[in-house]
């Protein structure tokens, strides 16, 4: 018998969690169909964690590819389906991928190793001058903030995952909840998550209270690392401050919590807890175009 996810018609970080949901009553060997022939709309965070959901899998799950034309074809300029065909068997039509448009600032990338980190950061750097200066109105200096950020982000994974993650970065306008042009960076993994990861720091003690959203809040907010050496471990602390420079946007969901820094503009909860269950950490930073009045 095979079990069926039906992805939602938009897929983001909020409407994700209808898959997890889905997923969570599924064992990890069942046989699985993601059904999204009727997804019309996806965001790097959906995107990147779909490709997660199948390195959940213990057998290969059916992917049911989306039916609109335009959506598929989409994909394919984003790189989905070159890294979902390894995860997942394909059904349905899949186009040929062709070369990245201007909106797609870098499209899924894998990250397993410190060497993977260089390139993505390398390969965005041009690109994301020009679009957070001319379109966002980010000061120059932004540039270099929001490449330490990238890069801390996907070091996450190398340092803490216990394997491979994905990485996009998406540059569209957010009509939904804002009606400005955003950059959305979506770094997600199924590895340790940050509970397991900060478990691990020797002498930790554990009191009554540990759990997702615990974790999370130390390492989000407080800046608390496994790591003892000085400057290790506080990559998600460097994201934190430039989000908060920029008046940007960080949510990180692990195991069973999300955890958001909100500027004004958003109005999201800041602490989610009892959620579905899914492995790893899933990041997303989103920086919106700049108004009269906001930071310089």
């Amino acid at each position: 018998m095979t079990s069926v996810i039906t992805v939602p018609p938009s897929l983001d970080d909020h409407t994700f969690e209808q898959v997890v949901e889905q997923l969570a009553a599924i064992p990890a060997d069942a046989r699985l169909l993601v059904d999204a022939r009727h997804t019309r709309w996806a965001s790097p965070y959906g995107l990147t964690a779909l490709l997660t959901l199948g390195q959940t899998r213990v057998e290969r799950p059916t992917f049911a590819v989306p039916e609109a034309e335009e959506t598929a074809s989409y994909w394919a300029r984003a790189g989905f389906f070159k890294h979902a065909d390894e995860l997942f068997e394909l059904s349905g039509s899949v186009p040929r991928s062709r070369g990245g448009e201007s909106s797609v600032l870098l499209e899924i990338t894998p990250v397993v190793k410190s060497e993977d980190v260089h390139d993505v950061v390398g390969r965005i750097q041009q690109q994301a001058q020009k679009i957070l200066t001319t379109e966002l109105h980010y000061d120059a200096k932004a540039t270099v903030g929001f490449a330490m950020s990238l890069s801390e982000i996907c070091q996450n994974i190398v340092e803490h995952a216990g394997r491979g993650g994905w990485v996009a970065v998406q540059a569209y306008t957010w009509r939904k909840r804002l009606n400005r042009r955003v950059v959305v960076v979506a770094v997600c993994d199924a590895g340790l998550g940050f509970r397991q990861s900060l478990e691990s720091a020797p002498g930790r003690v554990l009191d009554d209270r540990w759990d997702d959203g615990k974790a999370l809040e130390d390492a989000v907010v407080r800046g608390v690392s496994r790591f003892r050496d000085p400057g290790r471990g506080q990559g998600i602390a460097g994201v934190r401050r430039f989000i908060s420079r920029w008046d940007a946007k960080l949510s990180v969901r692990s195991g069973t919590a999300k955890i958001a820094l909100i500027p004004d503009w958003d109005e999201d909860v800041p602490l989610e807890e009892n959620l579905a269950p899914f492995p790893g950490a899933q990041v997303q930073v989103t920086l919106a175009e700049r108004v009269s009045g906001g930071p310089r």
